[in-house]
């Protein structure tokens, strides 16, 4: 790998995408991790930075500041948000909601992907959409839970971004799948809880971020684009 090859990772100051930026920064790229958070502050195996993916101007700043650093290669859709949402909430809450979780999880992945592939085009590389278990066969109860209509619409959407994308750029070599994970120990997932503490059943299966991040890494070195990977609870971690 050139020494020189940049990845950039949003909604990396916690759980998965910390995870995928500190992977990354020791496979050799230089890696910019973003946040709203500003402990991305504090991690210094990155070039940390507090910006919004759903913000332009803030996106933006981020990829020219990755293209100084080097040739963006790798760019990992991270950044998502999630909360209930009950099909029969409030109108106004509904709105509220939906802003709420299509600016990071559809618009911000729309922006920060557009913004990159002008300069991704000359050399090619991998763009990496983090989804959900939700959209593929199911294999557990669980899936798709009926009071998370508008998050679970996200993640479908995200399938026409990788489809798409994956055939219009296949002829610059840039390569566009997603990952599509059960539940992994994060801070996201921990926080359900009231006292921030798995249940002990799913504790005792739950997936692992660094597992995860393998698995990033495998997609990468794979070549292979326009699919969704997934990732089980209780199943061996692969590309299948």
């Amino acid at each position: 790998m050139s020494d020189d090859n940049v990845a950039i990772v949003s909604g990396a100051a916690r759980g998965m995408g910390k995870s995928f930026a500190e992977r990354l920064s020791a496979e050799g790229y230089r890696v910019v991790a973003f946040d709203t958070d500003e402990t991305v502050l504090k991690n210094k195996a990155v070039h940390g930075r507090v910006a919004d993916v759903s913000e332009v101007d803030q996106v933006e700043a981020v990829v020219r500041e990755a293209n100084k650093l080097g040739v963006i290669k790798v760019v990992v859709n991270n950044a998502g948000t999630w909360r209930r949402t009950p099909v029969e909430s409030p109108w106004e809450q509904a709105i509220s909601d939906w802003d709420y979780i299509m600016d990071t999880n559809l618009k911000g992945v729309l922006m920060l992907s557009r913004a990159s592939i002008a300069h991704m085009k000359a050399a090619g590389g991998d763009i990496i959409n983090v989804s959900s278990y939700y959209v593929l066969p199911a294999k557990s109860a669980g899936t798709n839970p009926p009071d998370t209509d508008l998050y679970n619409a996200s993640k479908w959407a995200l399938n026409g971004f990788t489809d798409a994308w994956a055939k219009y750029l296949d002829e610059y070599g840039i390569r566009v799948n997603g990952m599509c994970m059960g539940a992994v120990d994060t801070p996201m997932l921990r926080g359900l809880y009231s006292d921030n503490k798995l249940p002990d059943e799913m504790a005792a299966v739950v997936m692992n971020a660094d597992d995860i991040s393998q698995q990033l890494i495998e997609i990468i070195d794979s070549g292979r684009t326009g699919e969704n990977f997934g990732a089980w609870v209780g199943e061996q971690i692969s590309l299948g």
